[in-house]
């Protein structure tokens, strides 16, 4: 199934429909400080005029996923806005020029044969749900924005996904991340 790319644009502020609750800087420079997440979709999104960060990605087809991991998300995988869903996190990532001078069929080794991204992910599903923007193409400072929603009472779930695919290979092609949660207002 082919996916009408969508453009979205997360930008920090002083309103939105989400409260930042903390903001950690894993890799590589931090963000502006903000107080809120705002998410506009569309072309061009719509950006808070007072907003201190902008981070835009493109959402579109799957690009690592053979058709077995695709038809076994899709069956499984929860959607977003979902009432009990109340937190979330924006977790925006860059890999080094290392991982991109690589192959394709060598990065879906590594995202996959070796650390199991997909696999793990689906341990969790579909208690999270997620959303990943592609903004490498975009000349955006990280390359990707992914964006995760769950239930207060799935946090220790979404912990356990985070640790586990920190710690796989693939995380040593990583050179900045921030992890920023949010509870919906």
């Amino acid at each position: 199934m082919t996916v009408a790319p969508l453009l979205v644009a997360f930008a920090g502020a002083d309103a939105g429909r989400w409260r930042i609750t903390s903001a950690r800087t894993l890799i590589g420079p931090p963000l502006p400080a903000a107080s809120h997440i705002a998410i506009s979709e569309g072309t061009p999104p719509a950006l808070p005029s007072n907003r201190t960060f902008a981070l835009r990605g493109v959402v579109g087809n799957l690009r690592y996923t053979n058709r077995s991991e695709r038809d076994g998300l899709a069956a499984i995988q929860a959607g977003l806005a979902r009432p009990q869903a109340t937190r979330a996190a924006l977790i925006p990532i860059r890999k080094t020029p290392a991982w991109w001078a690589l192959a394709q069929d060598e990065r879906r080794a590594i995202f996959e044969e070796q650390s199991r991204h997909i696999g793990i992910g689906m341990a969790h599903l579909p208690a999270i749900a997620r959303r990943l923007h592609h903004a490498r193409e975009l000349g955006e400072p990280f390359d990707f924005v992914t964006w995760f929603e769950y239930a207060p009472e799935d946090e220790a779930s979404f912990e356990a996904l985070l640790a586990s695919l920190r710690a796989t290979p693939e995380w040593a092609y990583i050179d900045r991340e921030i992890d920023i949660r949010l509870a919906r207002t």
